[in-house]
């Protein structure tokens, strides 16, 4: 199914965050992250936050930013700062609403994260898997990355089964 024309991804504003809230806790209820969380990505990386919109309506949101190594953010935790050597590009978060999921718009997202990970010259994407989002992932072309003690326990903060998964940007 190709995408509907008046459904974009557009940089994702303040104004959103409502809409983003409502939409998480629609789709993620079991790993909901306070307001604050969200406020700060898309203060610290606003060039990696991008909101589905069709008429003012949020309907799907990519939250992303630089990182450094192979330990990722806790769920639900602040960062402060992004690292000063970020050596990938992190995928926090990518959701849909179930509205208009099948469409190709996370593959749109996934387009747009490696589009900003190339302007920060950066050439790997890296994020956390829950246990339910696996299988999406890895048909993206994501794999496990090799994890540590430290980010075992990181994972565990979101599923037993969640996973370290990354990608070579081409």
């Amino acid at each position: 199914m190709t995408p509907s024309a008046d459904t974009t991804w557009r940089a994702m504003t303040p104004d959103d965050l409502t809409g983003v809230m409502t939409l998480a806790a629609r789709v993620h209820p079991d790993y909901m992250e306070d307001l604050a969380v969200f406020e700060e990505r898309l203060k610290l990386a606003p060039s990696g936050c991008f909101s589905l919109v069709r008429d003012k309506e949020v309907l799907g949101y990519l939250i992303s930013h630089p990182w450094q190594g192979l330990v990722s953010p806790p769920l639900n935790t602040l960062l402060h700062t992004l690292p000063n050597q970020a050596d990938s590009w992190y995928i926090h978060d990518l959701a849909l609403s179930p509205t208009v999921r099948g469409q190709g718009f996370a593959q749109q997202a996934l387009v747009l994260a490696e589009q900003t990970a190339r302007r920060h010259n950066l050439h790997t994407l890296l994020l956390t898997s829950t246990c339910h989002a696996i299988g999406f992932w890895q048909k993206a072309g994501f794999t496990d990355a090799p994890t540590n003690k430290t980010e075992q326990a990181v994972l565990a903060s979101y599923d037993a089964q969640a996973r370290l998964l990354y990608r070579a940007i081409n």
